[in-house]
Formats: C-alpha cells, structure tokens, sequence
C-alpha cells in the first residue's frame, strides 16, 4: 500500500489544484468572461465527445491495464502493446468518412434546438480522438505504475489551459468562437506530450505479430467498450439531453451544480489511477489475500479523505452559491445528490477494478448497458414528464449508480468472499454524518463585506468554517484510529 498511498498523496493533489484552477473558471471565469449559451455549448461539446470517446478508444486504455501484467517477457509485452496500439484507428478512420458524408445530416439533429451547435459539431469527433489517445498513453504509463505525470496531464492541464484562454477572450486576443478552436488545439497536445510521456517510460519493438491471447484481448476489449460506451452514457447524457428541452444556458447552470458536488471524488480518481494497475497485477498473480488487503484500504482512506470533502462543500454550499450570479442559485440539492452518490462510490474503493481486471469481466456490460438504459428512462421521466427540472436529472443518476453499485459491492462478496468493510467503516460513517448535520444548519455572523461590489463575506464564511471543521474532523481521525496509514502520516508532523 506504501506506493499506492504516495502517488494518491501527489495524485490527490494535483487532483484539487486542477480543481482549484477548475473551480475559478467555473463559478467566476467562465460566468463572466464566456456568455452562458458559449458555456453550455462548451458543456454540451465536451459532454458529448465523452459519450463518442469510450466507442474510439476501443477500450485499449482498460485492456492495457487488464492484460501487460500477465505478460512475462519483453517479447509479449512487445507483440501485446503493438497490436492494440492502432487498433483505435478501425473505428475513427470510418468515423471521419462517414460523419464527413452525413455532416450536414447530423449537424441539424444536434442542434434542432439551438442553432449555434452545428457549426462546432466536428469539434465532438476531434476531442474524442484526442481523449482517446490520451487514455491509451495514460495506461501504459499506469503500467509502469507513474501515474503522477498523466494525472497533472489529465487534471490540471486542461484547466490551466481554459484559465488562460477565457483571459484571453476577456482582453479581446480572441474571440468566442475561437476559444473553442483554440481548447480543441490544447487536447491534441496533450495527447502528443502524453505519448512521449509514456514511450519514455516503455518503448516497444513494434512488430507485426500478435500475442498468443490476441483472441481473448479482442474479446475483453469488445466488452469493455460496450460496457465504457455505456457508463459513458450515465455520466453525460443528463447534459447531452438538456439542450434537447431548454437552451445551452441551463446546461451552464447545472454543469455548475455537478461541478461542485464531483469536488469530493477528487481522492478516489487519485488512488485509483495507480490502483488500477496494482489490483490488475495480484490478480494476474492470483494473490487474493492482497486484493482483499487493496480492498479494505483503499475503502476506509477513500470514505475517510470523501468524507472531509462531502462535509466541506455541503456545509458551506449556500455560501458557494452566494458568489455566483443569481442565476446559477437553486443547484444545493443536485451538489448534494452528486456529492453523497461520489461518497458512496470512494466507500466503495477499488471495487469496480477488482471486477473488471477478474475473469468476471463480463458482468460489467450487462450492468452498464442496465445503467445506461435506466438513466436514459428516469431521465425521461424526472425531467421531461414530470418537469423536475436539473434535480430530476441528479436524482435519476442516484438512483442508478447507487443501485449498480450496490449490485457490485454483493457480486464481489459472492464471487470473491471479500468486502471493503472494517471493524472502523460504521464509525467512519457516523463522523461524516454528525459533522454533517452539525455544520450544515448555521454560519458564522459575517455580513455585507465587499471589495469593488464583489461580496466577500460569503468567502470569510466559508473559511472560518472550512478551520473549524477541519480540526475537529483530523482531530476525530486522530483519536478513534480509524486509519493506520492516516495515523502514521500525522505523526510525522504531530512529533
């Protein structure tokens, strides 16, 4: 768990830089420099190509992980990571032809609604290729357990690069349209500098022989791309769908909302990208005391660091709202929605890679595709029929994953014998839920202070209290042993 612990520490972050960098654009750079249709078009263009990318992708960046280390010798891994390299370019070469051929035709269904759409709807395609490849550099570079440089990669530099572009529509450099061009631009070069990343760290002898699984790697890939085009599906289809009844501004408004509430995550995606690759390896070693080991801490460290993260934002989300324009106010109950659902996913720890690296792989498409359908209907239904507006949207995706999820946590225990629970989880959970309804309901009396009409109180607020819950919430951690390795890292500083 050492190595695991000190690349989640760098990864995590990296993870809250990219989302301090993240959090300016978006409650003040974006609202005020961007207007709110530029917004949701962005929201709506980036959403969308997430939706395209898994079926580009192939799902090589999942069979890297899953299959290199069951190779043993250079000459397999070699073979191994040549054939499903270019394997992606099957699917985006017909893509390009065909999207070239029909452009016209799909340009006006996606922007049936609003017009400003089709004229940016290639962009779609050309950020899910980037994505794609990123991805697939990424995991060879997990592999090789250095997942720090493309988590920066991943996290931070595209919010560096947003920051910088929005400043320059802000002083005129370029103009609204060209942002767009300009950030597309941006997701090419990382995706290049992500490559010589990862052929730094491994470089192949490239050859045209195949690896004596290549049936198998095929199959697993066939697989997880139907079953990543699906999870794809749950986690923007509620902004792909918002144009389709209301303007791009309201996809602005509760792309805000998701913002905030997926802050907590942060510490989850940082263990994970080294984990992956980890639970990959004992598997393949058939180490399933380790497995277990992996399970049980990465679910208290992640409940106990989500947890931190879920009081902070819920306790002083008035506050958050407060800075922002009024009309980007109401979004509390999806940021608590959003944030409890990511909770519950760090509980789980590296639940879905145990899944997905295992000989069960299989399970998960039924399960994404069950997912996929289910938040497309509830979708449907809470936003569309019964007019629950972007709540609705939130609640479908709550009701969704909560209920796979917990589908997974019962599949790992019957299959694999193991849970992430321990002796400390109930009392992890009763700490999280007591400060919760303990800092929620009150503020510190800081009123009416502003800088050049900029409120300011509404910050003051937010880091008296951040202070105070932080100490009494360490202090807790401290005192009930709830982590070993939490404990160690504070003695290093407590002597």
């Amino acid at each position: 768990m050492g190595v695991v612990f000190k690349q989640s520490l760098k990864n995590t972050l990296f993870i809250y830089l990219g989302f301090a960098f993240g959090g300016i654009n978006t409650l003040f750079l974006y609202t005020r420099f961007l207007e709110d249709e530029y917004y949701g078009l962005v929201t709506f263009l980036l959403s969308t190509s997430n939706l395209l990318m898994p079926l580009i992708a192939l799902g090589i960046h999942h069979t890297i992980v899953k299959f290199y280390s069951s190779y043993f010798t250079k000459s397999e891994k070699d073979k191994f990571l040549s054939s499903v390299l270019f394997l992606p370019f099957l699917v985006a070469i017909p893509f390009a032809y065909f999207g070239n051929i029909f452009y016209e035709e799909i340009g006006d269904y996606l922007s049936e609604e609003n017009p400003i759409i089709k004229d940016y709807t290639f962009v779609i395609y050309l950020i899910a290729v980037a994505c794609s490849y990123f991805e697939i550099f990424y995991s060879w570079a997990k592999v090789q357990f250095q997942s720090v440089f493309g988590n920066i990669l991943k996290e931070l530099y595209n919010r560096v690069v947003v920051m910088i572009l929005l400043f320059a529509v802000y002083f005129e450099f370029i103009t609204k349209s060209e942002f767009i061009y300009y950030l597309t631009g941006a997701y090419f070069i990382r995706m290049f500098i992500m490559m010589f990343y990862a052929f730094s760290l491994y470089m192949p002898k490239f050859t045209f022989a195949k690896p004596d699984n290549f049936k198998e790697v095929i199959r697993f890939s066939g697989y997880i791309i139907l079953a990543g085009s699906a999870g794809a599906i749950i986690l923007d289809i509620d902004k792909f769908m918002i144009p389709g009844k209301e303007s791009l501004v309201k996809a602005a408004y509760y792309s805000v909302a998701v913002f905030i509430g997926s802050f907590i995550e942060a510490p989850s995606r940082a263990m994970l990208n080294i984990l992956q690759p980890l639970t990959s390896k004992t598997l393949n070693e058939e180490n399933n005391l380790e497995v277990a080991s992996l399970y049980k801490k990465s679910s208290i460290n992640l409940l106990l660091i989500s947890g931190l993260f879920f009081v902070l934002i819920n306790a002083n989300v008035k506050q958050l709202f407060d800075l922002l324009p009024k009309e980007y106010a109401g979004g509390a109950l999806v940021v608590l929605m959003i944030s409890s659902l990511k909770l519950y996913n760090g509980f789980l720890g590296n639940n879905g890679a145990i899944i997905n690296n295992s000989k069960f792989y299989r399970i998960t498409l039924p399960i994404s595709i069950s997912m996929a359908l289910s938040v497309y209907f509830l979708n449907k239904l809470f936003y569309y029929h019964l007019d629950m507006g972007t709540d609705g949207l939130a609640l479908a995706t709550l009701i969704v994953i909560f209920s796979a999820n917990t589908f997974k946590l019962f599949f790992v225990k019957n299959k694999f014998s193991m849970t992430p629970f321990t002796d400390k989880s109930l009392l992890m959970i009763l700490v999280i839920i007591g400060l919760y309804l303990a800092f929620n309901f009150w503020d510190f009396p800081v009123k009416d202070i502003y800088i050049w009409k900029f409120p300011i109180h509404p910050i003051v607020n937010i880091i008296l209290k951040c202070i105070l819950i932080i100490i009494v919430y360490v202090f807790l951690i401290f005192k009930l042993n709830i982590s070993s390795e939490f404990d160690n890292l504070l003695k290093k500083y407590y002597k």
